[in-house]
């Protein structure tokens, strides 16, 4: 048997070290064995070099060195004994750490997760207490970790805390922030760190007031802040009562009466979310009057979910009048329509047929942008019939400030928007059809649909038939 000496429980540094020379060395994991503060046998006296003369060099994963640099911080005793055994298979089984069935690579896993489990329930449930030492003001807290996870979470308070001075003890070790230097001490006990301070009674007021009985998990809410954690938070204390009382409490809400409004807060509301947004005689007079308006709009749900209502942009008087289905991700970004890969095809022909954009009023029939979500993206969903209609209203008012003599609409939703009633753009594209108010509307499809087309040849023809109805606009003006 090959003894190698740790310096700590959480000596990675030493571990791979040693480990590397006994790979080296010929080693077996059945002969190999770590001991924190153990003397070696002889492999790694200082007399004797770290590993046999000539052996050759070796590499690892680095998936291997970053999941072996959490293991090492688990509690349980064998975890040198199943890294060594991973190094060791890793000389015949290259790929070992993609095997994710393999037993040993399962049980290295999970470790991991468990120390992870560990470091996020300290960031969690430290509690601090304030006290004064012979620099002045400091925070104490002291924390019972599953795992050995205080300098692997140390950082996270020194960015959350940076202006304090503080210290986290452990029974496996302390760290200390004195604003600007992080430092990690000797282990320590319970009665180093104070057992409550004034600020405590506050924090636990706050804790009851914002308490919702009506969503009370007891299960769930045990499965994040586990037993084990109670006796060093001082909320803890409340739990029990608070959740007895949750049903009588949670009756209680449902049988009292609706609070009347916030007096004050309705006077803060803006002139036009008070007299605009919900006043059907409203009328807006300009363009900039009607933009600040539909940033006020109840009309539908769309609101809700959208950055801002984006309303069209263009001449006072403008000739031709464009209309886009809805403002897509980076219009609802910006606040301007067509700024997105949409609006830089719709640029392109327009220059191709020598229309000049700043001569257009660009809008669309939606003005909140209606999405889904899809990880961190929005994906575009097409507004529904009841939308469009709702929104006519502020197009309406586009329409009658704007006074154009074409309207051009991009797709169907665009087409509904303007003729208020569905249509077949294949069909009725390319041709003026006379409107109420004596302007002429010609349909053309949307250009991010030009996007969509997969084959080339195909992509190339649509974008004619694109350019050609907007030549066919510009012979109606």
């Amino acid at each position: 048997m090959r003894v190698a000496a740790l310096a700590g429980e959480i000596d990675f540094g030493g571990w791979r070290k040693a480990a590397r020379a006994f790979r080296q060395a010929g080693v077996t994991p059945e002969q190999a064995a770590f001991r924190v503060g153990a003397d070696g046998d002889g492999l790694f006296d200082e007399s004797l070099p770290p590993s046999a003369p000539g052996a050759p060099s070796f590499s690892v994963p680095k998936a291997f060195v970053d999941l072996a640099q959490e293991v090492i911080l688990h509690r349980s005793a064998d975890r040198f004994d199943l890294l060594y055994r991973l190094l060791w298979r890793l000389a015949a089984e290259p790929d070992l750490m993609h095997v994710v069935t393999d037993p040993d690579v399962a049980d290295a896993v999970e470790r991991a997760k468990n120390v992870s489990r560990a470091s996020h329930k300290m960031k969690a449930f430290v509690r601090f207490r304030q006290m004064e030492d012979v620099a002045g003001e400091c925070w104490v807290a002291w924390f019972e970790p599953v795992h050995r996870v205080v300098e692997k979470t140390a950082p996270f308070f020194v960015r959350r805390f940076a202006s304090l001075r503080w210290s986290i003890l452990t029974s496996d070790g302390s760290a200390s922030w004195d604003g600007e230097k992080l430092t990690f001490g000797p282990s320590a006990t319970r009665d180093m760190a104070p057992a409550e301070d004034e600020i405590e009674e506050f924090w636990k007021t706050y804790y009851a007031s914002t308490f919702n009985p009506a969503r009370l998990k007891t299960r769930a809410m045990q499965g994040e802040m586990p037993r084990r954690y109670w006796k060093n938070l001082p909320e803890a204390a409340l739990i029990p009562e608070l959740v007895a009382q949750s049903a009588v409490r949670t009756e209680a809400m449902v049988a009292a009466s609706a609070p009347e409004p916030n007096a004050r807060l309705a006077k803060t509301l803006s002139r036009l979310n008070r007299d605009h947004a919900f006043d059907e005689g409203f009328v807006p007079s300009t363009l900039s009057e009607l933009d600040q308006a539909v940033q006020a709009c109840r009309r539908c749900p769309l609101w809700r979910d959208a950055t801002q209502g984006v309303c069209g942009e263009g001449p006072k008087r403008a000739k031709l009048m464009i209309v886009g289905e809805q403002p897509g991700d980076q219009e609802d970004l910006a606040g301007h329509p067509f700024v997105g890969p949409a609006g830089r095809v719709l640029d392109a022909a327009l220059d191709e047929v020598g229309i000049d954009r700043e001569d257009v009023f660009v809008t669309n029939a939606v003005k909140h942008f209606k999405h889904e979500p899809r990880g961190k993206r929005r994906l575009h969903k097409t507004p529904s019939a009841g939308e469009v209609s709702a929104c006519r209203w502020w197009l309406d008012a586009e329409r009658r400030l704007v006074k154009p003599k074409v309207i051009v609409t991009l797709g169907a939703t665009a087409a509904f928007g303007v003729l208020a009633r569905k249509v077949a753009v294949t069909k009725e594209r390319g041709r003026g059809i006379d409107l109420t108010d004596g302007a002429k509307a010609l349909l053309t499809v949307h250009p991010s649909y030009l996007l969509r087309i997969p084959d080339a040849a195909a992509k190339a023809a649509e974008r004619d038939r694109f350019v050609a109805d907007l030549e066919q606009a510009k012979v109606l003006l």
